[in-house]
């Protein structure tokens, strides 16, 4: 972690050719189902700014359960999943309109894109949704994505949409995710009880500091937005976590002024293919490693051969997206195998002429090739 004075100098020189603005509930509403169109108006200015000197907005937008229990009158979010798609599906509709009255003065118009996680964990959906983005921005319009709360179970929700605005950033080549929430950065409360300006790296020190939310309508709290930029910022792509409560938040962090904390995008990012392989699949098992493996695998680049495995958790087929494990039990690589879990006890350990005598018809024997395997 390193303290600057003006944590967005070194990204500012040039406007920023596109970029995501993810807001919170807290952001849009001063209560429960009471939006606070002042503020909306406000940030709609702000984009259409942006816009306006050449900058592509996508805006990841929270709210629709919220807006949906103000409709209701509930003052608790439900518990039972279905009650909670039911707020979804009445309050989306509204914060369509209200993105949509907001946008209006400037002379933009909006399109609604709902995703699930499966929408972007099927490679063919992934580009699928790669490209309406693409031709929507082309068009001229304002997407606005939020999660199909009405629809998305458990095993298939992005968790909260701060992930979520990460997610876009990476799919969508961004090169800044602002996500905008009632906190105004990341807090120092156990040091100097001030917002860190900068973070060169997301440290265990940084993890350490965020909390979670108590909020009745939001999902996600520090923990989950410093996940996010961890995501978006090895995709290269830079984060701003701050106050949507400031005036004029958006030029002020894209010209070194704004209060917040701004986490620097890493040097190198992951090829687009093999970003998709670690941040947008759920694996479906693990495959565990020895000794010899782990350093192959990590120093040298190559596939995952047989004789480095020594077995398997959970149930997965050939082409399903597992982790890696070393002897240690940590997760440190992530890939598309080429065997089943069915597979794997008569594979591990056994070196190359014994795998081709297992499946002589097979033309790769690979357990996972590089080409399909990202370390995390």
């Amino acid at each position: 972690m390193t303290h600057h004075p003006s944590p967005t100098t070194r990204l500012t020189t040039s406007r920023p050719r596109r970029l995501v603005v993810k807001l919170g509930t807290g952001v849009l509403t001063s209560g429960i189902g009471e939006l606070n169109t002042a503020r909306i108006a406000a940030v709609c200015a702000g984009i259409a700014a942006l816009r306006a000197r050449g900058t592509e907005v996508i805006v990841v937008s929270s709210g629709a359960v919220g807006l949906g229990m103000g409709r209701l009158r509930l003052e608790k979010k439900p518990k039972e999943i279905a009650k909670k798609q039911a707020c979804a599906a009445i309050g989306q509709s509204l914060l369509m309109q209200t993105w949509q009255a907001g946008f209006a003065p400037h002379g933009l118009t909006v399109a609604q894109v709902l995703l699930t996680h499966d929408d972007l964990r099927l490679r063919s959906r992934y580009l699928g949704v790669q490209e309406t983005l693409r031709q929507l921005i082309s068009y001229g319009t304002i997407p606005v994505i939020n999660e199909n709360d009405t629809v998305s179970a458990a095993e298939i929700k992005f968790g909260d949409n701060d992930m979520l605005s990460a997610m876009v950033a990476s799919l969508t080549g961004a090169e800044h995710l602002i996500i905008l929430s009632t906190a105004p950065g990341l807090i120092d409360l156990k040091g100097t009880k001030e917002i860190v300006p900068v973070v060169e790296r997301i440290t265990p020190e940084i993890e350490a500091m965020a909390g979670g939310t108590t909020s009745e309508t939001a999902t996600g709290g520090m923990v989950s937005k410093i996940a996010a930029a961890k995501l978006a910022t090895k995709s290269g792509c830079g984060v701003f976590i701050a106050s949507g409560a400031e005036p004029e938040i958006l030029a002020k962090l894209l010209c070194g002024r704004g209060p917040g904390t701004f986490f620097v995008p890493s040097g190198l990012p992951l090829v687009a293919r093999k970003r998709w392989l670690a941040y947008f699949q759920r694996p479906a098992g693990t495959i565990s490693l020895n000794d010899r493996a782990v350093p192959v695998l990590r120093e040298q680049g190559r596939s995952l051969l047989a004789v480095g495995v020594t077995g398997s958790r959970g149930e997965f087929a050939a082409g399903d997206i597992v982790n890696l494990a070393g002897p240690d039990g940590i997760v440190f690589a992530r890939g598309r195998t080429a065997f089943g879990s069915d597979e794997i006890p008569a594979l591990a350990g056994q070196q190359g002429p014994a795998v081709a005598a297992l499946y002589p018809a097979r033309k790769r024997l690979e357990v996972i090739h590089r080409n399909d395997l990202v370390l995390l």
